[in-house]
């Protein structure tokens, strides 16, 4: 395969908005083009298509983009500026004013889990939370 695979996310009409509004959020991303019909986009150097492709799709956590964040000042500001006007849901999970999912996650959350005397208790720790935290998890 000689090509990058990437995703495509379906918007009812706004397709050009949403890439903006996620340009705006990450480093080093920009609109790369556009159309009536389809906005190419990179956040982070990932490449993202937004499709003006009607009011037939709903997006769903079934489909989530993950954030790995390596410091709480990260979390922070994703959670936030992704979180804002969507709705906060628990362990990290997100829907951003548009619909699309996202899961804002410590990179050490890995770490924490693969300890077997701790992983239960970083378990219990993360399933009371909505943004992740941690300092909490790493002193469950």
């Amino acid at each position: 395969m000689t090509k990058q695979i990437y995703t495509c996310l379906w918007f009812d009409g706004k397709a050009k908005e949403a890439a903006d509004y996620y340009c705006s959020i990450f480093e080093n991303s920009k609109v790369v083009s556009e159309n009536a019909m389809v906005v190419m986009f990179e956040l982070n150097n990932t490449k993202f298509m937004a499709l003006n492709g009607g009011p037939m799709y709903k997006f769903s956590p079934a489909t989530s983009q993950v954030i790995e964040c390596n410091t709480q000042e990260e979390i922070d500001h994703y959670w936030e500026l992704l979180g804002k006007d969507g709705t906060y849901n628990q362990c990290g999970w997100l829907d951003d004013k548009y619909g699309v999912s996202w899961q804002i996650v410590p990179t050490i959350l890995a770490q924490l889990m693969s300890d077997p005397e701790k992983s239960q208790r970083v378990i219990q720790a993360f399933m009371k939370m909505k943004k992740f935290d941690i300092d909490t998890l790493i002193n469950a």
